[in-house]
């Protein structure tokens, strides 16, 4: 059953600034949780390590299933090789603990594009965790109350024109190809959740006054009507070094770009949220609701929003 306009509502903050989804998901009432994170290979640094900590105390908190990827794992070239010490230096040795020792399902951003690309694909083949089977793929999963969920990871760079014959290696990737891929999955399917998951985000709560690419113009003309016509109900990204969120047509925009280096961002704007903490996304999924947090590394949420199905 597909959600339309009609059939799911947002409501914003209604789960409380100050804290996350602490409680556990469970098989009781239906529902699986997880994270999500962007922009963070740093060695470590950059905050980086502060924010893993705390994925890791929300992970365990909550039964955290998987970690989500949205890209840009590796600043500031991407990694060489499957032996590239990023490997160790930004993934390996920062996120240690228990609770993130689950699936990691990982999505390029343009910094990844700069190196070699195949290494991130190849690794999944060498390590228990990260998971990257292809450019872009879809993954469903059975939520305990019998729903099904449907998850697409896109490849977003080899969409935006300016990347095209500089040292972001996109060119050759025939990006019509995926969205025809994607309008069909999208029509094929018979999930109840339908939630896409992309690096660059489509609109944002920035304005573009700074000369930063905030919105960008290439995904709303090519990405969003394919968005807009299955009624996907939310699309989650990166490349925005914040965390943000803004609804527009009836689609939940959200970005989790704030996994290390961030910057202080604009006022919000199209009555959107934008801070610049370092932080990351928990979401938490039923067969009626979505949850999610944006939750910043010392563990508050700063906003926090529930998609129900009506």
């Amino acid at each position: 059953m597909k959600l339309t306009r009609r059939q799911f509502t947002a409501t914003s903050a209604v789960l409380g600034t100050g804290m996350a989804l602490t409680r556990p998901a469970s098989a009781e009432d239906g529902s699986i949780s997880f994270l999500l994170v962007g922009d963070w290979g740093r060695h470590g640094h950059h905050h980086q390590r502060a924010v893993a900590r705390q994925m890791a105390r929300t992970a365990h908190e909550i039964g955290s299933l998987h970690t989500v990827s949205v890209g840009d794992n590796f600043y500031e070239n991407g990694v060489e090789s499957v032996t590239d010490p990023q490997w160790q230096s930004s993934f390996e040795h920062v996120y240690t603990e228990a609770s993130l020792q689950t699936p990691w399902k990982a999505i390029l951003g343009n910094h990844d594009y700069r190196g070699n690309v195949q290494a991130q694909l190849d690794y999944t083949r060498h390590s228990q965790r990260w998971q990257m089977p292809a450019r872009y793929y879809m993954e469903t999963t059975a939520l305990p109350g019998g729903a099904m969920a449907a998850f697409y990871y896109l490849d977003t760079s080899p969409f935006i024109k300016k990347y095209h014959g500089t040292r972001v290696a996109v060119d050759g990737q025939n990006s019509q190809e995926q969205l025809d891929w994607l309008d069909a999955k999208l029509t094929a399917s018979k999930a109840e959740w339908n939630i896409v998951i992309g690096h660059h985000p489509i609109y944002t709560a920035q304005s573009d006054m700074d000369g930063y690419d905030h919105d960008q113009p290439d995904l709303i003309a090519r990405l969003n009507p394919i968005l807009r016509k299955h009624h996907v109900p939310i699309y989650i990204c990166g490349h925005d070094h914040i965390l943000q969120a803004v609804r527009m047509e009836g689609i939940c925009y959200v970005c989790t770009g704030a996994g290390s280096e961030t910057y202080r961002p604009e006022p919000a704007i199209r009555g959107g949220f934008a801070s610049g903490a370092h932080g990351f996304m928990v979401a938490r999924l039923s067969g009626g609701q979505l949850d999610y947090s944006l939750v910043d590394e010392r563990g508050a949420a700063l906003y926090s929003q529930s998609i129900v199905r009506m």
